[in-house]
């Protein structure tokens, strides 16, 4: 019998604040597991699963230098995300310009 993994969901992986603020750190430099556990106070396992929770969604790229691995963020998947939540956000603006010109005339009225 074969198992098949899944690949993690972007909304799950973007979900957890710990995996949120390692995409943060990663946006700035490449980091190893290493370096981020000592910044977030928490194992090298605890922070590799985080890691492999962004890996499986491609928001983080691994890079092999010497015997250390280097965890680099991938902007181009991020865009990839933003592009589709961009087609929400002008129907979002919409409604939001609607609702202020409803809560100026009630003031008005008042």
């Amino acid at each position: 019998m074969q198992i098949i993994e899944m690949k993690q969901d972007i909304f799950q992986a973007i979900a957890d604040p710990t995996r949120r603020a390692i995409l943060t750190l990663l946006a700035v430099q490449a980091l190893t597991p290493n370096v981020m556990a000592e910044k977030f106070d928490m194992s090298r396992q605890a922070v590799s699963k985080h890691i492999k929770v962004l890996q499986e969604c491609d928001l983080v790229k691994p890079e092999h230098q010497g015997r250390e691995i280097y965890y680099h963020f991938n902007a181009k998947k991020m865009q990839e995300f933003d592009h589709w939540l961009a087609q929400f956000r002008q129907n979002w603006q919409a409604q939001f310009n609607q609702l202020d010109k409803l809560l100026s005339t009630i003031k008005e009225e008042k």
